[in-house]
């Protein structure tokens, strides 16, 4: 029996696409035909409860956990597959918001180990993407959310045919595998679009919208639009958590007939409140609201109180999270420009500065394949101070070309490695109103969340 360190080491031991920059994105690297054998093979657990299938550039992992939340508390079994993890590997696989025991992870290695050399060529996250949905099935799931990978078309998850399929936020990230246009980027995420099977839209880039639209049409797939179909408005925010109203178009449609007659009509918006920060957030809780919407008329009844609680008490780590205060120590996600663009504005939102009573450091480290120049023009100008690390990862930039990228925008830069000790030094330039905003990476914020832990619990 392997050990669960040694069944990781198994899963790694294959090709890993997240630990290189791959050259090529095409059918000959991400091969669906792997998948479908090997899932042929195991039983096809996938077939075994019904889906919510995810695709976007941004915020599809908000939504994923907002859905899993609310889903769970309308009494549902629900599973949720995720990528990457922050801290432990069983993040990824989880039942009702627990995460893959390791003794059962361990357990279906040890039968993919059986199975895999009957399937040549096979990827880390093919095999993790069968052991997410086997685990499922063992678990007796009712619904599974299932995050794509990237891409879509060719992304291992897209085996699946499920009940609502969404499609958050697209914006440039991945382009030398994807395209180098929304309209090329938008044609790979449209790939999770199944004949018949309703599709829900985050607001998007004409350019995206319009190739969303034109497959969905094609292959006769009911396209829900937030934005169109759903509106919603921000009320009001706090470090706690922020507030907005939400309401469908025909409820539009009748209220001003109404008004239009001389009625007085009484009638409010259904108002909700989610403890993740930035205005993106409302967005995405506005996608999710009506990606649950979606699935309650495709046979998964949803009360309106789960899915207020399921968005009221998600957690999401990693996402515009506060981990103290004085000084503010605040980690993101944001690896592309547009997501650089959104917390630039959330940070000038609820820290408003840099001002002679707030200051903001930045600490940013970022992948070799990503807009990093672009992330920077964002950032930059809202902070006073910048200190570039690198994380434990094998496509991480290296320090001293990030120093270089930001200093050539104006910052005050220094270099700091390891990731824990940058953490050290920001929070000593920083003074008990400034903020130190850690960002770049997902990785970047698991290392900073790691080292604010530790550094928390040294007596």
């Amino acid at each position: 029996m392997l050990t669960y360190q040694e069944a990781l080491d198994y899963l790694y031991s294959f090709v890993d696409y997240s630990a290189t920059r791959l050259v090529k994105y095409s059918a000959q690297a991400f091969d669906l035909s792997r998948m479908t054998a090997l899932l042929d093979l195991l039983g096809n657990p996938q077939r075994r409860y019904p889906g919510l299938h995810l695709a976007g550039t941004k915020g599809k992992g908000s939504v994923a956990a907002m859905c899993a939340n609310a889903l769970r508390l309308a009494g549902y079994r629900a599973g949720f597959y995720t990528s990457p993890h922050l801290q432990d590997f069983c993040e990824r696989i989880q039942v009702n918001g627990g995460l893959i025991p390791p003794a059962d992870l361990v357990a279906i290695v040890e039968r993919l180990r059986e199975l895999a050399p009957q399937v040549p060529g096979l990827t880390t996250f093919e095999l993790t993407t069968a052991l997410a949905f086997e685990y499922f099935a063992r678990a007796a799931v009712d619904v599974a959310v299932v995050e794509v990978g990237l891409g879509g078309r060719l992304d291992a998850t897209n085996v699946i045919t499920p009940l609502v399929a969404v499609i958050t936020s697209l914006s440039y990230d991945h382009m030398d595998l994807l395209g180098h246009t929304l309209a090329q980027i938008a044609g790979e995420k449209a790939g999770i679009i199944k004949p018949g099977v309703p599709v829900v839209t985050a607001p998007q880039q004409p350019e995206a919208q319009e190739v969303l639209e034109r497959v969905a049409a094609e292959r006769g797939a009911p396209l829900i639009q937030v934005g169109r179909d759903w509106l919603f408005r921000p009320v009001a925010h706090t470090l706690e958590q922020q507030t907005f109203e939400i309401w469908s178009s025909e409820e539009e449609r009748q209220i001003r007939a109404l008004r239009a007659a001389g009625h007085v009509a009484a009638w409010q918006p259904a108002r909700l409140a989610i403890p993740l920060l930035g205005a993106h957030q409302v967005e995405n809780a506005a996608t999710a609201y009506a990606a649950l919407m979606a699935l309650s008329h495709a046979g998964l009844p949803l009360t309106a109180d789960a899915v207020r609680a399921g968005l009221h008490t998600v957690r999401w780590p990693g996402r515009f999270e506060i981990l103290q205060r004085g000084p503010f120590v605040v980690v993101d996600g944001a690896h592309n420009r547009d997501s650089a663009r959104r917390l630039a504005a959330a940070l000038a939102d609820y820290f408003p500065g840099p001002s002679a009573r707030r200051r903001v450091a930045l600490l940013f480290g970022a992948s070799s394949d990503k807009d990093v120049a672009g992330m920077l023009d964002e950032l930059v100008p809202h902070v006073g101070h910048v200190v570039v690390s690198q994380a434990v990862h094998p496509r991480a930039l290296e320090p001293d070309e990030l120093a270089r990228l930001a200093a050539g925008r104006g910052a005050s830069v220094e270099v700091c490695v390891p990731v824990a000790a940058a953490l050290a030094r920001a929070l000593a330039w920083a003074g008990p109103e400034d903020v130190v905003l850690a960002c770049g990476s997902l990785f970047i914020v698991a290392e900073v969340q790691a080292a604010q832990a530790a550094r928390v619990a040294r007596p």
